[in-house]
């Protein structure tokens, strides 16, 4: 099958269209990811998150084949900062304009306000998959000089996305988030039972502690109602107000997400006498369960650890998941089971005299983070050593 060589622009994506999109995003020949998919994609605009005003310009690509039909999509924003990225490159913004260039608007091919690793060069499972990327990278980087932007960047990309962009010429970043894997447990105990027995004592102790007095519901599908949202919102709002200074995420999103992806969500609540007090809420994929948000308004010893850590392992466990991705940063998820796993970027600056010291930078970086996660793998891993008890 031949592609068009024109690569075609939307500043919706309701503008492609559920059907086109996920086309191409659900039948990639990954498992699942909530993220790119159209109605995930398609509340962040809709809500008023994801749109220019905010910073998020939704510059999506549609390639088309002969017969007119949508043959690959990329999800594509012109940013005018860098928040909600995860991907730092602040120091690259501030030593580019302290030099006299501009850094904004750039190119981002990402989800928004997720760290999650997905596909991001969605290409229809009927046609060639090197052709649909060799298209849509051709198609972003000509926008990148159509506005003027300071270059493309791609954030948690797969790992074979991540390769194939290098070949082709971008420069290669490689980050660290922690994950817990299931190793075929078939209850919670199998997977304690595989801890050091200091570690079963301590985890055992949390989740006693954190859960006394309070009740736990783990709620998704038509379990969900609107005051659910309600009280996850103030949840989320506090934590974003105290941690960051502004939520990204407004309370009409939650609604829409509710609305549209029930089936895909899992909100872990907690409740003491009548009133909801904390909740952490994650989305379904495929093989893995997705942690994004969580919040609280009573300060609960251990009730983050078992809301967020430990209720998503049970989950998993009992979904058959093959694992449990706890979003961005946190070296104290090593001591509950989530190990140092590698997460991806790719990046293509286009004035010469930035992306030397960018690339140049990104050598050195990669094998400081490769060191680091074997370090922390070797000398915190929780689980239990061999002659261990």
């Amino acid at each position: 099958m031949t592609l068009k060589p024109a690569v075609r622009i939307s500043r919706r994506i309701a503008e492609i269209g559920r059907a086109d999109w996920d086309a191409c995003a659900i039948s990639t020949g990954h498992p699942f990811n909530p993220f790119i998919c159209f109605d995930f994609l398609d509340c962040a605009e809709e809500a008023g998150c994801a749109v220019e005003a905010q910073g998020w310009g939704p510059q999506h690509l549609a390639v088309e084949d002969e017969a007119g039909r949508v043959a690959a999509v990329m999800p594509l924003y012109l940013k005018s900062h860098s928040q909600g990225e995860y991907i730092f490159d602040h120091a690259w913004a501030d030593a580019y304009e302290r030099a006299g260039g501009r850094y904004y608007p750039k190119l981002l091919s990402a989800a928004p306000f997720t760290p999650a690793t997905g596909p991001r060069l969605l290409v229809r499972p009927d046609v060639n998959p090197e052709l649909g990327r060799k298209a849509l990278l051709g198609g972003a980087l000509t926008v990148c000089e159509r506005y003027g932007a300071s270059g493309l960047h791609v954030n948690f990309p797969t790992c074979e996305e991540w390769t194939w962009l290098g070949e082709a010429g971008m420069a290669l970043r490689e980050g660290q988030q922690y994950h817990w894997v299931n190793r075929g447990y078939a209850t919670f105990d199998d997977f304690l039972a595989d801890l050091s027995s200091g570690r079963r004592k301590t985890i055992r102790r949390e989740r006693r502690d954190a859960i006394q007095g309070l009740e736990i519901h783990c709620l998704t599908g038509a379990e969900l109602t609107e005051e659910h949202w309600d009280a996850f919102y103030r949840f989320y709002v506090d934590t974003g107000s105290r941690k960051w200074g502004r939520p990204y995420l407004n309370r009409l999103f939650f609604s829409l997400l509710g609305e549209r992806m029930a089936d895909r969500v899992l909100l872990i609540m907690a409740r003491r006498n009548g009133r909801w007090i904390a909740g952490a809420l994650n989305l379904i994929g495929g093989d893995c369960l997705f942690g994004r948000n969580w919040g609280c308004i009573e300060d609960v010893p251990f009730l983050h650890f078992e809301l967020c850590y430990y209720q998503a392992i049970e989950w998993a466990i009992g979904r058959g998941l093959a694992r449990v991705e706890a979003g961005a940063q946190g070296q104290h998820k090593i001591a509950r089971g989530y190990l140092p796993a590698p997460v991806h970027s790719a990046h293509f600056i286009a004035d010469p005299a930035l992306r030397g010291p960018v690339e140049d930078y990104l050598r050195r970086e990669m094998q400081a983070v490769e060191e680091e996660m074997e370090w922390l793998s070797e000398a915190y891993s929780p689980f239990r050593q061999s002659g261990d008890a």
